[in-house]
C-alpha cells in the first residue's frame, strides 16, 4: 500500500477550472476577429500611410537594388503635399511606359497579401525614379553633363559609378520646360534608366503627372543589410535652383498691383483733403 503522497502521484491529471476552461473557448472565438482586425488595420495602412514596394530592375541602382523593398509615405499627398526635386517617388504607369513589359501572374496567396499592403501588388504597372525637376523648371544635358536645373549644375554623388549625368544619345540631350502639374524624373542608373527622357513622343512629353504619384519612398526596410533612409541629395536645395518662370507670374503680380495700390492712396488722400476743407469752412464764416 502507498503512502499517501503515493497516491496523489499517481491520480490523473486534474481538469482545469470552468474559468480557465471559458478563457480558453473565448480566445479561439475571439481569434477570428482578431485577424479581421489586423487586416483591415493592414489595408488602411497600406492605403492611407504606408505602402511597401519592391524594387523589380537596376533603373535606380546603388540607390536602389533590385529585390529592395522600399516604404512609401503615402499620407502627405492627402494633405496637398506635391513631389519635389531630388524625392525618390513611385508613380503609376502615365503613359504606357510599361506596355512591352510583361505582368507576371501572382498567385493566389500573393493576391491576398497584396490587397492588405503585406506584398507588393504584381498586376498594378508602377515605377520609381528621382524627380529632377518640377512644374516650370528647365531641365537641360549636353553632352555628358553635368544635368542642370534652371541653369543650375546639379552634383549628382548618387549616379550609378561609371555613368555619366547625361547620356550621349539623342534622346539623353535635350532642354525642356516641365509642364504645369507635371515632374520631369530620371533614373540615378542613368544608361540603364528608361526615364521621362525616352518617352518624349508620349502625350505629357516624358513629363509625369503629379496625380499619377503614388507617394514618397522614405526607406528602404528590407533587407535588414540594406536598411536605409532616402533623403533629399544637398544639391536640390542649392538657393538659386528656383524657376524664374514659376517666380514669373508672382512678380508680373505684384507689378500689375503697384499702379491700384497708388491709385487708391491718391483718391483717398484727395478725399481725406476734401473732407478737411468742408470741415474747416463754417469755422472761417463765423
Amino acid at each position: 500500500m502507498g503512502t499517501e503522497s503515493d497516491q496523489e502521484s499517481d491520480a490523473p491529471d486534474a481538469a482545469p477550472p470552468d474559468g480557465q476552461r471559458k478563457q480558453q473557448r473565448s480566445f479561439w472565438k475571439e481569434l477570428p476577429l482578431l485577424i479581421v482586425i489586423a487586416l483591415v488595420l493592414a489595408l488602411l495602412i497600406k492605403t492611407f500611410l504606408l505602402q511597401a514596394f519592391s524594387i523589380p530592375s537596376g533603373s535606380m541602382e546603388n540607390t536602389l537594388k533590385i529585390g529592395d523593398r522600399v516604404l512609401v509615405d503615402k499620407l502627405t499627398p492627402w494633405f496637398g503635399s506635391k513631389p519635389e526635386r531630388g524625392e525618390v517617388v513611385v508613380f503609376h504607369d502615365p503613359d504606357g511606359w510599361l506596355a512591352d513589359e510583361p505582368t507576371p501572374k501572382p498567385s493566389a496567396l500573393q493576391t491576398a497579401l497584396s490587397a492588405v499592403g503585406l506584398m507588393p501588388s504584381a498586376d498594378e504597372k508602377d515605377l520609381i525614379k528621382r524627380v529632377i525637376g518640377v512644374a516650370g523648371d528647365t531641365v537641360e544635358c549636353k553632352g555628358t553633363g553635368p544635368l542642370k536645373v534652371n541653369g543650375k549644375a546639379l552634383d549628382e554623388p548618387y549616379v550609378f559609378p561609371g555613368n555619366t549625368p547625361c547620356s550621349t544619345d539623342s534622346a539623353g540631350q535635350f532642354k525642356i520646360t516641365v509642364p504645369s502639374g507635371r515632374i520631369w524624373v530620371m533614373g540615378d542608373h542613368r544608361q540603364f534608366s528608361a526615364d521621362s527622357r525616352y518617352h518624349q513622343d508620349k502625350p505629357g512629353g516624358g513629363a509625369v503627372p503629379v496625380k499619377d504619384v503614388v507617394g514618397r519612398a522614405i526607406a528602404v526596410a528590407w533587407p535588414l543589410d540594406r536598411l536605409n533612409n532616402l533623403p533629399v541629395p544637398a544639391t536640390f536645395g542649392q538657393s538659386d535652383i528656383n524657376a524664374v518662370g514659376a517666380a514669373a507670374p508672382g512678380a508680373a503680380g505684384l507689378m500689375g498691383a503697384a499702379p491700384l495700390v497708388l491709385w487708391r492712396r491718391r483718391k483717398r488722400s484727395l478725399s481725406q483733403a476734401h473732407r478737411s476743407a468742408l470741415l474747416a469752412a463754417p469755422s472761417e464764416k463765423n
